[in-house]
């Protein structure tokens, strides 16, 4: 993510970039540079989000203590997600091993029966 979202301090003015855009995460403006100017702002208004929610929830006023709070909050939410994902692809996998264990033994059951077939001849 770092190498396809950069401040405007951070970045070299002859490189290729992408385009700057301007986000407001809670009640303060970034000029951000990336190639998708519209995933950076879906980005920042989902962290503008997460800060106003830990801030309603929450006794301090303190943005700095808002924004650790909000990234814990988004990376327990990746961390969710990833193990699903993880999860889901096991049970696939586990589902097309015992496919596959079915067909193999009906392949197996097939040729055995041919081998019986030309013995009784």
């Amino acid at each position: 993510m770092a190498d396809d979202l950069r401040g405007r301090q951070g970045s070299n003015p002859g490189s290729n970039q992408g385009e700057y855009v301007t986000v407001e995460i809670y009640d303060q403006l970034y000029h951000l540079s990336g190639q998708d100017t519209e995933h950076i702002r879906e980005l920042a208004a989902c962290v503008d989000a997460k800060m106003r929610a830990v801030a309603a929830r929450g006794k301090t006023a303190d943005s700095l203590r808002v924004a650790v709070l909000a990234a814990l909050n988004l990376a327990d939410e990746l961390s969710q997600a990833t193990s699903a994902d993880v999860r889901l692809g096991h049970a696939r996998a586990a589902s097309l091993r015992l496919l596959l264990d079915e067909v193999l033994e009906a392949g197996t059951d097939n040729r055995v029966g041919r081998g019986r077939d030309a013995d009784v001849s």
